[in-house]
């Protein structure tokens, strides 16, 4: 118990979790509006405006900027690290999901064509991000990072 208490007062940990929270309410806020019904999945899916994997990071980087140092180890390896999760996330996973976006197209061509011999499956297509859903998880990530 006394580890769980700890963390709920780290100040770095927190505005990182809060600022989680918040883009993913944004997240499945927009895509309710978007699609004009509530999508619980949306809530803590991949994809979709903002990114919630660069807000906790990018609010990491910066309550430990702020906390730390800029000039500290600690927040070179939090800047590293969330520099690679916006790359990931607006590269390599979105290209996944570009590509399961194809197979999906493939797969129900040849469902509908009688030549898929394997029970279809449609794969996951939203994965990654685009660098606005970045940029303004990153945005939102730092903005919580130096002012709660």
């Amino acid at each position: 118990m006394k580890i769980i208490s700890q963390h709920l007062w780290n100040i770095v940990l927190a505005k990182a979790m809060i600022a989680w929270l918040i883009s993913c309410i944004l997240k499945a806020t927009l895509a309710s509006i978007k699609t004009k019904s509530i999508n619980y999945k949306r809530l803590f899916g991949n994809g979709g405006m903002p990114s919630s994997h660069t807000a906790i990071t990018t609010a990491l980087a910066a309550a430990v900027g702020q906390q730390e140092g800029v000039t500290s180890a600690i927040f070179a390896v939090a800047v590293v690290f969330a520099l690679v999760v916006m790359s990931d996330a607006a590269g390599v996973r979105m290209a996944a999901g570009n590509q399961a976006r194809v197979l999906n197209e493939i797969i129900e061509t040849m469902h509908r064509e009688k030549t898929l011999l394997i029970k279809p499956e449609k794969l996951k297509e939203l994965l990654g991000h685009t660098p606005l859903e970045v940029l303004f998880g990153g945005i939102l990530g730092v903005a919580v990072g130096l002012t709660l």
